[in-house]
């Protein structure tokens, strides 16, 4: 049995009053039915209407309008630095690897393939446990598995047949 099943999200900084928090890496938050724990035991059946990206801060939300604090879970990282931070970031892009960006370093997930590649590039690879929240998709969306563009600066008038 659960203790809460929610149907609908709410994005951070819109709503307040939680009534309980789920600590969540950043794999787990994406997510379209799943049982999840609070950070105090209790069960949440998560039925979303289609697979979603929670961001650190967004809510839950159950139907009598009680709300689930989404916390970004520390987990093991990688720390990337360097004279050519720049250069660094077009390759973990290139890549198409999740890429958190500081002004001073950038945070990935803990890669050792990749993390060889730029430490060859001239980054020095720190392991560091920290929440893990990269920047968003091109178009607006928070993760970017699948072709759809939605509304968004991208819109225009030309087939997405991208047969090569």
């Amino acid at each position: 049995m659960t203790d809460y099943l929610t149907q609908i999200t709410r994005a951070a900084g819109t709503w307040t009053g939680a009534v309980a928090t789920c600590e969540l890496s950043y794999d787990a938050r994406f997510l379209r039915r799943k049982v999840i724990q609070t950070t105090d035991g209790r069960s949440v059946l998560v039925d979303l209407p289609k697979t979603t990206s929670l961001n650190h801060g967004d809510a839950l939300a159950t139907a009598e309008g009680q709300l689930i604090e989404i916390i970004a879970a520390k987990e093991e990282l990688l720390e990337i630095t360097g004279d050519n931070l720049v250069q660094l970031a077009w390759h973990i892009g290139n890549r198409h690897t999740p890429c958190q960006i500081e002004a001073d370093h950038l945070l990935i997930q803990n890669d050792p393939v990749i993390g060889h590649m730029l430490e060859h590039l001239g980054a020095v690879v720190t392991k560091v446990q920290r929440p893990f929240t990269p920047e968003g998709g091109a178009y607006g969306h928070g993760r970017t598995h699948s072709h759809e563009h939605g509304h968004t600066a991208h819109d225009h008038n030309h087939s997405h047949d991208h047969a090569h």
